[in-house]
């Protein structure tokens, strides 16, 4: 694995702005959100509204993306996520989520999820994730992803591509009629086969007009996750996987959660909607 020095806290950004035409999620500016109680079925018309928050939520990581690359901080693709967002009339999902500061997590190297932001510079070698999820049309789509920055040691490729697989591998596993554990069965299988560890505490979820409906989606076999698909669920699926192991450690911020033995680790995540015969991404640019 690359020999990169470990990530430490960088300084922040003042917050960014969104017009005041947006439309805000209801927990902005205020502790947390309320409770989910409506149905993980949803109608045909939220489908279409997910589609466009998923589009522009993948379509703003894609902008963000094209600027990684040596030298570029992280708060430099937070700047870009956010402005295309807002371009679009989306919310920035993340931004005042339970506190959090900033449009778009950035995970670098050892960070699993959740980094905030900063004036961390990308160096040559390291593996970044981004995650986006934009608000609009009174819901949320969201997608993250992780890439190469500069040249990449070939057992952090290997992980970031198996990774992408892995996503893949679980989408092709939601079939109505089935238990939510499929999902997390067939990412770990195939994890294994490679050694990676695949973090447990972190997982999907539920998504429709709330960001965390309480639908969970666990990434290994759970003996528990037992809910059966049905069509019109719509969700994340979004492995995590390490080069060591699945524990974690938590930064003093309350948000950035790093592999315990500070081994690399990668993620992807679509938004989906569970159809008749399988599964339809949400999250497409």
């Amino acid at each position: 694995m690359s020999g990169q020095s470990l990530l430490v806290p960088g300084e922040l950004s003042p917050a960014r702005s969104v017009p005041g035409n947006i439309r805000r999620p209801e927990y902005v500016g205020r502790p947390g959100p309320k409770p989910y109680t409506g149905p993980e079925v949803q109608s045909p018309e939220t489908v279409e509204a997910m589609r466009v928050a998923g589009r522009i939520a993948a379509q703003a990581m894609a902008e963000a993306a094209k600027l990684i690359e040596p030298g570029v901080t992280t708060d430099a693709l937070d700047k870009v996520a956010h402005e295309y967002m807002c371009d679009h009339g989306a919310y920035p999902s993340t931004l005042g989520y339970r506190g959090f500061p900033k449009s778009l997590c950035s995970s670098v190297n050892e960070v699993i999820c959740h980094g905030i932001p900063d004036s961390t510079v990308l160096r040559d070698g390291d593996i970044v994730n981004l995650d986006v999820t934009a608000y609009i049309g009174g819901v949320h789509g969201d997608n993250n992803a992780t890439y190469l920055c500069g040249d990449v040691d070939e057992e952090s490729r290997l992980l970031v591509e198996r990774t992408r697989e892995a996503l893949n591998r679980a989408i092709k596993a939601v079939k109505p009629g089935r238990q939510i554990n499929v999902i997390g069965r067939v990412i770990e299988s195939y994890a294994k086969r490679f050694g990676y560890g695949v973090v447990r505490d972190f997982t999907g979820h539920g998504i429709n007009s709330s960001f965390h409906s309480g639908l969970i989606i666990p990434h290994y076999d759970s003996p528990h996750a037992t809910t059966v698909i049905e069509p019109g669920m719509t969700f994340t699926i979004e492995p995590m996987l390490t080069l060591g192991t699945h524990e974690y450690d938590m930064w003093a911020d309350g948000w950035t959660v790093v592999t315990k033995d500070r081994k690399r680790t990668a993620q992807f995540e679509h938004t989906l909607v569970v159809t008749d015969t399988g599964a339809d991404i949400l999250t497409l640019p």
